[in-house]
């Protein structure tokens, strides 16, 4: 059995479709699919259901991807153990952190946490929500920054993953303004004429905050998609061309908000109040990453004294 196979069956988990996990792994699909099949035949056990429009993990696909993740996981945490034995481990920070706080939170608050102190070599990743989950969960990444709701389900299990609250934020529809200010895009829009709606991808964090709140479906919203992205920055983007409205958190709205490009696009009701958090493997790591975690938890406390 190859690790890659294991890399390879992940990718394809979180893709959903063979020819963009193949295309995210540098391989034609053909070889892609070889690779699926072999680990199919290692494991003893059909993984994927092939019979649908977007492939889908069997029950033994999904019971596979958990140990799949978890093997990965140790093997990284292992490794980086002996490294620290061996006295050849760096001082490496890495971070993972949705698209959404990299920034415009990110750079702010690094900088407020180490003070001047030498923390280490940062390493910051940039992806969607699901690809984040998936670099803590293969121990690609010591930390993760991203937006919280409670009603919305991750897969850091609290047993193996420990997170702090860094801020507050709320994720607010905006729209374009017309030539007296008021919205171009105003919900909740009727059937006769649903609104334009740039769109969350499921990969987004964003996406799946805005779902599990469900303040569309309470606010009896007509909308009608024009255009999807799991980045706000491209759906914030569009809604200044007055392509539509689009829910945004306020930390990367804000600018647009002030200067007048854009404007609420609905009263409170629509907004939804969210957490900025950062989570953390419970297992111990590296001492840079233990060091900068106790800064983390150092200036949390002096700001709540």
């Amino acid at each position: 059995m190859d690790i890659m196979w294991l890399e390879d069956f992940i990718k394809l988990a979180d893709e959903g479709n063979f020819s963009r996990a193949a295309e995210a792994r540098n391989l034609t699909q053909p070889a892609f699919s070889r690779r699926i099949r072999a680990l199919e035949e290692w494991v003893g056990a059909t993984l994927v259901d092939r019979d649908t429009h977007r492939i889908a993990l069997t029950e033994a696909g999904q019971a596979f991807r958990v140990l799949a993740e978890e093997i990965l996981r140790r093997l990284t945490l292992g490794r980086d153990h002996v490294r620290e034995i061996g006295g050849t481990l760096s001082n490496e920070i890495r971070f993972a952190s949705t698209h959404a706080l990299s920034t415009t939170f990110f750079p702010s608050w690094l900088r407020s946490v180490s003070d001047g102190h030498e923390a280490g070599t940062i390493t910051l990743i940039a992806d969607h929500m699901v690809a984040c989950e998936r670099f803590m969960l293969e121990g690609k990444a010591d930390f993760l920054l991203c937006h919280h709701h409670t009603a919305a389900a991750h897969r850091l299990d609290p047993a193996g993953f420990t997170s702090l609250v860094l801020g507050q934020d709320v994720l607010l529809p905006v729209a374009a303004p017309s030539g007296d200010g008021s919205p171009t895009y105003l919900l909740p829009g009727t059937d006769d004429h649903p609104l334009s709606y740039l769109e969350f991808e499921d990969k987004s964090g964003m996406g799946r905050i805005l779902q599990a709140a469900q303040v569309i479906s309470a606010g009896a919203a007509s909308l009608r998609t024009v255009f999807r992205s799991h980045m706000a920055t491209a759906l914030l983007s569009m809604a200044r061309d007055g392509r539509g409205l689009c829910w945004a958190p306020l930390s990367l709205a804000s600018a647009d908000l002030e200067s007048g490009r854009l404007v609420a696009a609905g009263d409170a009701r629509w907004n939804v109040p969210i957490e900025i958090r950062i989570y953390k493997p419970i297992a111990r790591r590296s001492p840079s990453v233990e060091g900068f975690w106790s800064m983390v938890k150092a200036r949390l406390k002096t700001e709540t004294a």
